[in-house]
């Protein structure tokens, strides 16, 4: 949790991210959430782990489960085509020969569809946004991009209409049924279908841009999905998106809550690869894999906002990463959190007690000045020793691990991911006292850090 926090605190300086926040799950315990910056710079509104963000993409998943439960009603098929539940889409066919699209299609994005309905929404500063109406208007003007089934297209589009379907099949507005049938029984108050504009600026985070090449980040004004609000107008917390995951871990293991749990499981399985074997799709969920190891889930990048929503099903682990900031790779910090808490929740679920720092080697803790090179080296406790990060880094797993020889010299250990006894040692790393016993500096290479914090 340490080096999470410290990691994310220099982020947000470094990246000039006005506000992030952040939270980790393992199955149904809330391991950690919190937030860095601000909301609202302006008026010094902290982010905190119930700061409110649009979740952009992430929507779809929401719009996905909504199908689904339809579909386990008996109240549509996945191979239904979309016409046989809009009766007014009209959009051309160009390869009509190939077959029309099904609900399937729209929800692993091989409809073949464009991207996005013929408008100039995601251009600023007013982000045009059409209403539903517009949207199934606009059809007769548009012609499908490839065969369906054919080739990966992700479409904005296709979920905008997975969500008139829903409220077609349901006789429901699409706010209304998830509302009541996903939301709300899974008590997640703080999310909605929507942005909440009456707390813009308060609990809802204002957006900005990605960085100029003045370094800054003008904030961006509120946008309202409209019609395409079942593919990106959601709103939600990383603690809310948190209790998410942790209800897809219950019915992973059986419990059908909201949704089937054989159901979720046919969600979470690839059941769309392109021709190039990527990207891969499951039923809304995004699939990918890192270091063999299977995630699925989605990110979202709506004007002034980048999420990301990380689940590991098998080790019941999930990462929640929200920022008020375009232009973030957002999957790289929930895939970092992943990593940092993976083998430290593992070894607390085979029971294994976690080692403490030696009280005498605290006061060697803190941040070092590494200018004019880099920005700073901080001496954190690791696995019961000392260790060295350096800021800034996108890989703060990427640590100097040390080990203490005598007095207030300790050695780099060159191998550091061997058995003790395999472990080759490299150069000193001596710490220097003032007379009142306090840390001023770290030596290394006959150099030294002043200690600043």
């Amino acid at each position: 949790i340490n080096l999470l926090e410290i990691w994310l605190e220099a982020q947000k300086d470094y990246e000039q991210i006005p506000g992030l926040s952040m939270s980790v799950v393992h199955d149904q315990e809330l391991i950690w959430s919190g937030g860095y910056g601000f909301s609202n710079p302006d008026k010094n509104v902290a982010e905190t782990g119930n700061t409110i963000h649009s979740i952009c993409s992430i929507s779809k998943l929401f719009t996905s489960i909504a199908i689904m439960q339809l579909r386990d009603q008996g109240r549509l098929r996945l191979d239904d085509s979309i016409a046989q539940h809009l009766p007014k889409y009209n959009i051309e066919n160009t390869y009509p020969q190939m077959g029309a699209a099904s609900i399937q299609n729209i929800l692993t994005h091989s409809s073949g569809l464009p991207r996005e309905s013929d408008y100039p929404y995601w251009t600023g500063p007013d982000f045009p946004f059409p209403p539903e109406e517009k949207i199934i208007d606009k059809l007769s003007d548009q012609q499908t991009l490839y065969p369906a089934d054919r080739y990966f297209q992700y479409s904005n589009l296709g979920l905008s209409l997975a969500g008139k379907i829903v409220s077609e099949v349901s006789g429901d507005s699409f706010n209304n049924y998830i509302i009541k049938n996903i939301l709300n029984p899974l008590g997640l108050n703080d999310t909605r279908p929507v942005m909440p504009k009456n707390l813009y600026g308060r609990e809802l985070a204002i957006g900005h841009e990605a960085r100029n090449r003045s370094g800054e980040r003008p904030p961006v004004p509120l946008f309202d999905a409209e019609g395409i609000g079942p593919a990106a107008g959601f709103s939600s917390t990383v603690t809310d998106l948190a209790k998410f995951a942790a209800w897809q871990f219950r019915v992973l293991d059986g419990k059908n809550e909201v949704l089937n749990s054989n159901t979720l499981r046919e969600m979470q399985r690839v059941h769309f690869l392109d021709e190039d074997w990527s990207p891969a799709w499951g039923l809304g969920f995004y699939i990918w894999r890192s270091n063999e190891i299977k995630f699925v889930g989605h990110g979202g990048n709506c004007p002034g906002y980048r999420s990301q929503l990380l689940i590991q099903p098998d080790r019941k682990i999930a990462t929640v990463f929200m920022a008020n900031a375009s232009g973030l790779n957002s999957r790289m910090y929930a895939q970092t959190a992943y990593e940092i808490f993976e083998s430290a929740i593992n070894a607390a679920v085979s029971g294994k007690k976690a080692k403490t720092l030696k009280k005498r080697f605290e006061k060697y803790l803190g941040h070092y000045s590494e200018a004019p090179w880099s920005g700073e080296a901080v001496v954190i406790a690791w696995e019961g020793e000392l260790a060295i990060l350096y800021l800034p880094t996108e890989d703060p797993l990427d640590l100097t691990k040390l080990k203490h020889i005598s007095g207030n010299t300790f050695k780099r250990i060159r191998n550091s991911d061997d058995p003790e006894h395999l472990q080759t040692l490299g150069e000193e790393i001596i710490f220097e006292l003032d007379k009142s016993g306090q840390v001023v500096s770290l030596w290394q290479h006959s150099n030294y850090s002043k200690k600043i914090k």
